[in-house]
């Protein structure tokens, strides 16, 4: 299993050239997608902003997304929240700690493009 952020997700589903070779061979040979409930709130204000277009909406997407075998969601806890709040990292975005914070509760590699994010997790992939 490998968790996706949100830059990835997006790059799988609308953008695949985005993704790097290596990035895109972990995709295909793991066996589950992890996607933090956070990426969807990230995608719908993003949305709602206007500084995304999906060709469609974050909850026709989400559902969608449901729909796909190798995708599953990880809430965000209480436990990945505290996570989240403790890791030793100065990057303010919630949603990039939450979503760190979940790679490391899941013991998983994380797909970013994120040079910050890949400065700091050390399980990043890219």
């Amino acid at each position: 299993m490998i968790v996706l952020d949100t830059a990835a997700l997006l790059y799988l589903l609308f953008q695949r050239e985005r993704l790097s070779g290596v990035a895109m061979q972990a995709i295909s040979t793991a066996d589950a997608l992890l996607l933090s409930s956070i990426s969807i709130w990230e995608i719908a204000v993003k949305v709602k902003k206007k500084k995304l277009v999906l060709p469609m909406s974050p909850r026709e997407l989400t559902s969608r997304l449901h729909g796909v075998d190798r995708v599953r969601f990880a809430a965000v806890s209480d436990e990945i929240w505290l996570t989240a709040a403790d890791l030793e990292w100065s990057h303010q975005d919630p949603a990039d700690r939450v979503i760190v914070a979940t790679a490391q509760q899941w013991r998983c590699h994380l797909v970013t493009s994120d040079t910050v994010i890949r400065a700091y997790y050390p399980l990043s992939i890219w």
